[in-house]
């Protein structure tokens, strides 16, 4: 019981909780909504247009005036007007919004006070009844869009802006919790009904499809690549803007169930096995477990469906435990009689190094999960850190490392770039070269990376630690954060090392192509000595390009890896 409040109070529940979210999501059917609508800039788009982006303002402002004409309740633009272009095509917009008041225009940019420069600025908006409000979306735990906020800044957001010009009014203050609120999905992709820019442009729609709809304008062409995670799939970022939209014109229908719920669920939970071992035998006493769990998990997809999110990740892992707890009570219970309490420790020994197994693999699960969300940030599928691992694996062992010495060493490679999750978007996605101010918050990475995982008891976390702060360091000591020189630096950051800089050559990434083996090799070859342990480079060139080479390179499944990836 206690194990399973800690974990749900520090937060490392919040992972599998958002995957039961996703799964209850994806249960439910879909459910179109009939007051909100989308205008997609789709590939037809640009197959009727024949005209490249970004188009001229005069074709948005006739989107307009036939939404308006169309008898479209609200018009919510999610592009970026900030920046001028030609005057008479800029006039034509403004003059379409002048005819249009109401109309929400988007923008990711607002300064401290909350103003914007969407056509020269708020007052040029208010003139004509145009409103800016804030587009961003924030990335929950494992890597989903799941709820949208009230402000960015000062800003409000396109919901809250779109049910203020739409009805008047907010959604209550009481349903967002933390200045947020569950985006109530009405399905999967393409739930919201969605028109082509181009059908509207040219007349060619139902004005009965718009008529009376909140209708939503944005990009849905895949070459505009705005696509997010949500617990319902993947989903462009207008038709997300409309779902929330939807969700705030119901007053958030979808929310947490009370503070109370969750630490009252998992002591139920985890007291209901030890209570029924006193009476049952383990068999039996299991099988109540394992009823009582999924029982919770229908109960939990019965409030889903009728808006209340209950935890389902926390009462599991109650379960989990107080199962545990049973059979260790059991264990101490059945020494009291004689031949059935040999076979009962028999029974309990077999299922103590069952769970041993299990705790391990989960932790290495973890280790490995955790890595592929540092990896995540900057769009990696996690093949890097897999194909790292395996390297450094075969490295190690040609280096003469015992078994263990090399398993702990492969898992804990993993984690090499976890530093990642601190740095900001705007440098870790950044498209071009960084300056001198970036590269360095960049290379601090290595420290953010060892403070995370620093005071553990466990070796293997240690062991990441020590690879996160040093696989920067460079033999000849101009490497960073410490400056270590030689055999100052551990022997598991020299090997990561190595095989960091090695995949990254021979990896494609969006500015480059893949490196051919042979240039890579050499290029690593010229490092000995320098960047280099020249002992770890002389067992990576017998590993990979070798006659006996143990890894195929480059890797048959080569991932786009993003330019972040690299600056280190």
């Amino acid at each position: 019981m206690g194990v399973a409040l800690a974990l749900d109070a520090a937060g490392l529940l919040d992972r599998s909780e958002a995957e039961t979210v996703a799964v209850r999501q994806h249960l439910l059917p879909a459910h179109p909504p009939s007051d909100v609508a989308v205008v997609g800039i789709d590939e037809e788009t640009f197959a009727d247009l024949d005209r490249a982006w970004p188009f001229p303002r005069g074709l948005h402002a006739r989107v307009i005036d036939g939404l308006r004409e169309a008898g479209a309740r609200t018009i919510v633009y999610d592009v970026q007007f900030t920046e001028p272009t030609r005057p008479a095509q800029d006039m034509a917009l403004y003059r379409a919004l002048g005819r249009t008041p109401g109309t929400v225009l988007a923008t990711g940019e607002s300064d401290e006070r909350g103003r914007t420069k969407v056509l020269g600025g708020d007052d040029n908006l208010a003139a004509v009844g145009a409103r800016a409000a804030a587009s961003n979306v924030d990335v929950g735990v494992g890597g989903r869009v799941s709820r949208y906020r009230t402000h960015v800044g000062r800003l409000a957001t396109i919901p809250i802006v779109t049910v203020e010009v739409a009805t008047g009014r907010r959604p209550p203050a009481s349903s967002f919790g933390d200045g947020s609120a569950w985006i109530d999905l009405r399905g999967p992709a393409r739930t919201i009904p969605t028109l082509s820019f181009s059908d509207v442009l040219l007349g060619r729609f139902d004005p009965s499809d718009v008529e009376g709809r909140i209708v939503v304008v944005g990009a849905t062409a895949a070459t505009f690549q705005d696509y997010h995670e949500t617990p319902a799939g993947e989903m462009t970022g207008v038709e997300l803007q409309a779902n929330a939209i939807w969700t705030a014109l119901h007053d958030n229908p979808r929310r947490d169930p009370p503070a109370w719920v969750a630490p009252v669920a998992i002591v139920v939970a985890a007291s209901a096995p030890p209570l029924l071992a006193l009476a049952a035998p383990l068999w039996l006493t299991t099988l109540a477990a394992l009823l009582l769990a999924a029982a919770w998990a229908l109960v939990a997809q019965w409030a889903f469906a009728r808006g209340v999110v209950l935890p389902v990740a926390a009462p599991l892992a109650g379960v989990a435990a107080g199962l545990l707890a049973a059979i260790v009570g059991g264990y101490a219970l059945a020494h009291r009689d004689g031949r059935k309490a040999a076979r009962r420790a028999a029974e309990l020994d077999a299922a103590v190094r069952s769970r041993t197994r299990e705790l391990r693999d989960t932790q290495l699960e973890i280790l490995q999960r955790l890595g592929r969300a540092a990896e995540m940030r900057d769009d990696e599928t996690g093949a890097h850190i897999q194909r790292i691992a395996a390297l450094v694996r075969d490295v190690a062992r040609h280096l003469g490392l015992t078994e263990d010495e090399v398993e702990l060493l492969e898992h804990a490679s993993t984690l090499h770039d976890v530093g990642k999750v601190g740095i900001p978007d705007r440098i870790l996605l950044k498209p071009g070269p960084l300056d001198e101010d970036e590269r360095a918050e960049m290379q601090h990475h290595t420290t953010l990376g060892g403070d995370i995982l620093s005071g553990s008891d466990s070796p293997v976390v240690q062991m990441a630690e020590l690879i996160a702060r040093t696989h920067h360091e460079r033999w000849d000591g101009t490497g960073y954060p410490a400056g270590l020189r030689g055999e100052e630096i551990p022997l598991a950051g020299r090997i990561t090392a190595v095989c960091d800089v090695f995949d990254a050559l021979v990896s494609q990434r969006r500015y480059k192509e893949a490196w051919p083996l042979e240039r890579a090799l050499a290029t690593i070859a010229a490092g000995s000595g320098s960047q280099f342990d020249p002992r770890v480079v002389d067992a990576l060139l017998a590993v990979v390009g070798g006659p006996q080479a143990a890894i195929a390179y480059p890797p048959p499944e080569l991932v786009q890896l993003s330019p972040a990836e690299t600056r280190s």
